[in-house]
């Protein structure tokens, strides 16, 4: 084809190009013809992907069959509509009244400026309504529009900017992690190998009194050794320097290549021309270094980021689904709601439901962290994860996939540390001008050694770049507040709001709700007395057949309290109790002054008793049924009173009850009878002046729990007050309120202590290499054993945690 007749034709797709089109796309340096605007564009993604190699190796026939795409685009196209198919979103895909949300696990991201970068890019798209990018984790959380954006289009646009996304499944994660771990370990047995060999031979040429011609020999077999060091272990900072760069950013990775770049090509030109200095040690070695930083924060991310993932381990692929002809096995991922599944002892519950057994032992500690088995009824709710104890149970499938209560303790997990407080935040700023500082005071460095010694300026100048790489500053904060939530998680205790942590140590102020949260929330027999002790068996007969005919909330203990008998001629005296007969006996069962109708002058000896028992004759038996105080309590209210911290009560019980139980607790100040507006104004005015905490966890404590500086609610709770708090206690314990605070501490003393580290470290090396006292060896081992540092401080938030614990801490 004819150079004019290639400029006549579109250089895509060969056909004729129309008159007044004037289209074009760069391809390998050259600006080449379009005919139109949908090549155009599939031109610019060939570019942008890196296949131009397509136009290289296709045919030039224009009357074959052309391909419009490379196979690898087309290919990954299909791949990304494959995941709008809804049934294949079912697995990942959160769906919510047209808003979609999903996880995508990111692969080469390594910094707050890749976050940045991915960020930026996707906000731009039509139809996203938030999007939360993790570095830590290397992964992004995606809410859309379900009728104006497509998953693929978020998944092609992370494409665009150089990264690859695909949808986040924890079946995966250790797929993924391993392919890493071997990638990092691969190239740090490259630089590993080479820094041995180059080092050798550095110390022959210091110590030993060379020829000409040895020195120069020696030279050329560094060389070899550090080039595959340069190419291959060294590539992630390339690549991710050229992200930050394109992006117009600077991240840490940005001096770290050039001062790799540079001591490897002035190493390069000495060889070559036989002329000033070679540090190929100083390449080999550094790479060495930084890839084992990197190595050991992947082992440390990893270790923060596993929980949860290995919670999905649990999950069994198949479980049992009842059908007419009996029980078959099934995939987990078909079950629907409305399934009934079989599970026999020993095996996991796949799925959210209801009990359809009349009783299971259930051992919940991967959720909650109580490490006790806990009994269920019949129809209550049982969760994915927990391990059925004794007997076969059956299920009746509620929630299934990532509509489970685990599948949402993860999304939550990942939800908060995908947020930055203010901490973090601070340290990506710090590090972001850090950097430009960097480079602004190598630049001023070189040239001032330049005049004064020219010889040893540029060694200097890589000693700057080396040893200010702010690595450590960047870890400081991300590695600790990992480290935090992850241990939280393990304790059952559930963090919605990474700020929490922030806010928990300047908490001066924490106001309780009384019901369900100072107490369980529901009636229990406190307290009993019978007149005849042998007879108590038969007078808790006689209470369950009453109470098993009342719908009065106080009836339900009762009902569980024993098995029932028939009853013949009941009646029913509202708010007052229950009259009938039993075997031809009568019996009264109900307040004390119902029964004193019978009985005028008779009393019981049991305080506070509110149900009591009575026949024609005499008053048999008496029970004091309340909401009980949980059994922590009075142990966290102290232990708050301890450090300084005050403590409220804002309820909507009677003022009477409301002071019974604070009485009993220590709380310093009550707050009866209030309606929600009245729990709010109360506590903005605490706002006024101090830093408050607001436990609760029911539907009127929703406005409170959300205007509070920090709030914290219960896994038993309403939703909506787990929908406005920012922690919620999985394992129902009120003493999990004490670790939650301890660890705040603890994280931001660590926080402290690595910013101290960090800016102390580089606050004295900076100018022992602007002034040549450090060299770039010297500076790279300071600057590695920097972030090694930081990285094994924060590990300190993972030891292993134990809930019994909770009352040291």
């Amino acid at each position: 084809m004819s150079n004019t007749a290639a400029q006549s034709a579109c250089f895509h797709c060969h056909q004729p190009i129309p008159r007044g089109v004037e289209l074009s796309v760069e391809i390998n340096d050259e600006a080449q013809p379009m005919c139109c605007y949908g090549c155009q564009a599939v031109a610019q993604t060939i570019v942008d992907q890196g296949l131009t190699h397509f136009y290289k190796f296709r045919t030039l026939d224009a009357n074959a069959e052309l391909p419009l795409l490379p196979e690898e685009l087309s290919a990954l196209d299909q791949q990304w509509q494959d995941y709008d198919d809804p049934q294949i979103q079912q697995e990942f895909v959160r769906a919510n009244n047209g808003h979609n949300e999903a996880t995508l696990a990111i692969e080469g991201m390594t910094c707050a400026a890749c976050a940045w970068l991915i960020e930026r890019q996707l906000l731009q798209l039509k139809g996203l309504e938030k999007v939360v990018v993790n570095a830590a984790n290397e992964r992004v959380n995606v809410q859309w529009q379900a009728d104006t954006l497509s998953l693929s289009s978020v998944i092609r646009a992370i494409h665009k900017v150089g990264y690859k996304a695909l949808p986040f499944q924890h079946a995966d994660l250790e797929e993924r992690y391993e392919k890493q771990r071997k990638s990092y370990i691969r190239r740090l047995g490259v630089a590993g190998i080479a820094s041995m060999q180059t080092m050798m031979v550095a110390f022959g040429l210091y110590y030993e009194d060379i020829d000409e011609a040895h020195r120069l020999y020696f030279w050329w077999v560094s060389l070899l050794f550090s080039a595959p060091v340069f190419v291959y272990s060294c590539e992630p900072f390339f690549r991710n320097a050229l992200r930050a760069l394109k992006a117009r950013t600077l991240n840490m990775d940005v001096p770290v290549s050039l001062a790799i770049i540079f001591a490897f090509f002035a190493s390069l030109y000495a060889t070559i021309y036989d002329t000033g200095e070679v540090y190929y040690e100083c390449v080999t070695m550094f790479a060495f270094f930084l890839l084992s930083g990197r190595y050991l924060e992947l082992l440390a991310r990893q270790k923060a980021m596993t929980n949860a993932a290995n919670l999905m381990k649990l999950i069994p692929a198949i479980a049992e689904r009842e059908t007419e002809q009996g029980f078959e096995k099934v995939m987990v991922k078909n079950l629907q709601p409305g399934d009934r599944i079989h599970v026999r002892p020993g095996e996991v519950v796949p799925v959210d439901g209801v009990l359809d057994s009349e009783r299971a032992w259930l051992n919940e500690a991967q959720l909650t962290g109580e490490s006790r088995p806990v009994v269920k009824a019949k129809q209550q709710d049982v969760y994915a994860g927990s391990i059925n104890q004794e007997h076969p149970i059956v299920i009746d499938v509620t929630h299934t996939q990532q509509n489970t209560l685990l599948a949402g303790i993860i999304h939550l997990q990942d939800h908060a540390l995908g947020q930055k407080p203010r901490i973090v935040q601070f340290a990506d700023s710090v590090s972001k001008y850090f950097v430009l500082g960097t480079l602004l005071i190598a630049s001023a460095t070189y040239i001032g050694w330049y005049f004064v010694d020219p010889d040893r300026a540029f060694w200097i100048v890589l000693a700057v770049l080396v040893a200010t790489c702010p690595c450590a500053l960047s870890l400081a904060a991300p590695t600790a507040m990992s480290g935090a939530v992850s241990r939280l998680n393990r304790a059952g205790i559930l963090l919605k709001q990474a700020n929490v942590l922030e806010a928990m140590p300047t908490i001066d102020t924490v106001c309780f709700d009384k019901t369900g949260t100072l107490t369980q929330g529901h009636f229990s027999i406190l307290e009993h007395w019978h007149h005849d002790p042998k007879q108590q068996a038969a007078n808790e007969v006689i209470a369950a057949s009453f109470e098993q005919r009342s719908e009065h909330p106080i009836a339900k203990p009762f009902r569980e309290l024993a098995a029932t008998t028939a009853i013949t001629n009941l009646s029913n005296t509202a708010g007052a109790g229950l009259e009938g007969e039993i075997n031809g006996k009568t019996w009264r069962l109900g307040s004390l002054a119902f029964i004193q109708q019978w009985h005028p002058h008779r009393s019981v000896p049991l305080a506070e008793a509110n149900v009591v028992l009575a026949d024609e004759h005499e008053i048999v038996a008496a029970w004091r049924v309340d909401d009980a105080i949980r059994s922590d309590a009075k142990q966290v209210i102290d232990w708050l009173h301890k450090r300084g911290i005050r403590t409220l009560m804002l309820s909507g019980d009677s003022n009477v009850r409301a002071q019974h139980v604070a009485t009993k607790l220590g709380i310093q100040q009550v707050h009866a009878q209030l309606s929600p507006a009245d729990k709010l104004n109360i506590l903005k005015s605490l706002q006024d002046k101090n830093q408050v905490l607001m436990v609760g966890d029911g539907i009127n404590d929703a406005p409170v729990l959300a205007q509070a500086n920090a709030s914290v609610t219960f896994a038993s709770g309403s939703d909506l007050a787990q929908a406005g708090s920012d922690a919620v206690i999985l394992s129902g314990q009120l003493k999990g309120l004490q670790y939650l605070f301890t660890t705040a501490h603890k994280a931001r003393a660590i926080i402290r202590q690595n910013f101290t580290w960090a800016l102390g470290y580089n606050g004295v090396i900076l100018p022992l290499a602007v002034f040549g006292f450090i060299g770039p060896l010297w500076a790279m081992l300071g600057m590695s054993m920097s972030s090694v540092i930081v990285m094994t401080n924060s590990l300190r938030l993972m030891r292993t945690i134990d809930s019994r614990s909770f009352d040291q801490e």
